[in-house]
């Protein structure tokens, strides 16, 4: 895998499923390097902010859900953790 694949993958099924308004996605797999199940391959742990309509009258945790099951090929396939920071507004 090339360095920066999965982040532009990320982004690409955000930006194609929720619109956003604002989007960043950030590796920080770099500071979980040598955790518990943090592959030393990288691409890893994201931190994501996402302001996107799509949102608008969810509760936290369905917002959470609906990002997880649009990445939910690229946990399959090593993606181990996201920070989200979400919102409509």
């Amino acid at each position: 895998m090339i360095n920066g694949q999965r982040k532009n993958r990320i982004e690409k099924i955000i930006n194609d499923n929720l619109k956003p308004k604002f989007l960043t996605v950030v590796d920080d797999s770099e500071s979980h390097k040598g955790h518990h199940q943090a592959p030393d391959s990288g691409e890893s742990h994201y931190n994501v902010n996402i302001i996107s309509e799509s949102f608008s009258g969810l509760k936290r945790i369905e917002k959470e859900r609906m990002v997880y099951k649009l990445l939910s090929e690229e946990f399959n396939n090593g993606l181990h953790a996201l920070s989200l920071k979400l919102s409509d507004k």
